[in-house]
C-alpha cells in the first residue's frame, strides 16, 4: 500500500525539521548565530488520468485529471539572515556589526572565512584574531604600549602610544557582503564560506556600499526566537504523529483485508 511509503516520507521530513528546531534552540547563545528553516518539497506524481486529455471522439477534454503524489522531502535549509540582539560587553576588542556585511579571517589553509561573531582577542604577537586564533582581514597589529585602544563606526582602528596626546591609527577593518548570503557554506565556529550560490565577496569599508557600522564594546546575539522555535517544534511533533498514524491506519486497513482472504 502506497499510503505507507508516503507517510513514511513524512515522518522522515519532520524528523529533520526537528533535527534543525533542536541546532536553532542549542545555539540561542552562541556569538552571531543565524537560525535556520527547513524546507519542503513534494514528490514526483502517478498519472493515472491526466487533466486534459482527450475523453471522446468529439473532443471533450478532462477538466482534473487524477494524479496521485508520492511524498515529501527536506530541499533546504537556509539560513536566516536577519539582525541579531546587540548586548553591551564592555571589551575593547568586541565589535558588533549592526547592518549587512561579515567579518573576513584568514583560514589555516588559506581561504577566506567569514562571520558575525566579533568577539575578536589579541595573540602573543598583538595581532587582532577571533577566538581560534585566526587573524582578521586586513590584518591589525596592536602594540604592547597601545592604549585607550578605539574603533568607530566606519571600522578605523585608533590608539594612544607611548603617552602620546594624539592617536595613532592602527588599521581599518573592512566587512564583505554577498547577493545571496543564504548560500553560504557553513564551516562550523561561527564561520562560513563562499560557494557559486552566494557570489563573490564584496568587500568595503563598514557604513558604505550597503555594509553595517560597527559598535564597539557590543557583541551580536543569535537571531533565534524561543517562543517561534517551540511553536515549531510542537507543530512539527504534531505532523509527526499524524504521519505515525497513517502508517496505523494504513497497517488496519491492509490486516482487514488479509483476514477477508
Amino acid at each position: 500500500m502506497k499510503a505507507l511509503y508516503i507517510a513514511s516520507t513524512g515522518m522522515s521530513a519532520q524528523e529533520r525539521n526537528v533535527e534543525v528546531i533542536s541546532n536553532n534552540i542549542a545555539n540561542m547563545r552562541t556569538t552571531g548565530y543565524k537560525r535556520q528553516r527547513a524546507e519542503f518539497q513534494d514528490l514526483l506524481y502517478q498519472q493515472y488520468r491526466r487533466a486534459g486529455s482527450q475523453t471522446s471522439d468529439q473532443g471533450t477534454v478532462l477538466p482534473a485529471g487524477l494524479e496521485v503524489g508520492s511524498g515529501v522531502r527536506t530541499v533546504a535549509t537556509p539560513r536566516v539572515m536577519s539582525q541579531g540582539s546587540v548586548n553591551p560587553t564592555e571589551a575593547e576588542l568586541d565589535i558588533a556589526i549592526r547592518g549587512d556585511g561579515f567579518f573576513m579571517v584568514d583560514m589555516p589553509d588559506g581561504r577566506t572565512a567569514y562571520t558575525r561573531d566579533g568577539s575578536f582577542k589579541r595573540d602573543g604577537n598583538g595581532q587582532i584574531t577571533n577566538a581560534n586564533g585566526y587573524a582578521i582581514q586586513p590584518g591589525i597589529v596592536v602594540p604592547d604600549s597601545a592604549k585607550s585602544l578605539s574603533v568607530s563606526a566606519n571600522g578605523t582602528v585608533e590608539a594612544y602610544l607611548n603617552n602620546e596626546s594624539t592617536p595613532t591609527q592602527l588599521g581599518q577593518l573592512q566587512l564583505a557582503n554577498f547577493v545571496n548570503k543564504s548560500g553560504l557554506e557553513s564551516l562550523g565556529d561561527n564561520l562560513f564560506v563562499e560557494t557559486a550560490a552566494s557570489g563573490p565577496a564584496q568587500i568595503g569599508v563598514p557604513n558604505s556600499n550597503n555594509n553595517g557600522d560597527l559598535l564597539q564594546g557590543y557583541l551580536e546575539m543569535s537571531n533565534v526566537n524561543s517562543v517561534t522555535e517551540i511553536a515549531d517544534l510542537i507543530a512539527a511533533q504534531r505532523a509527526y504523529e499524524m504521519n505515525a498514524r497513517v502508517i496505523s491506519g494504513a497497517d488496519e486497513m491492509m490486516q482487514s483485508t488479509s483476514q477477508m482472504r
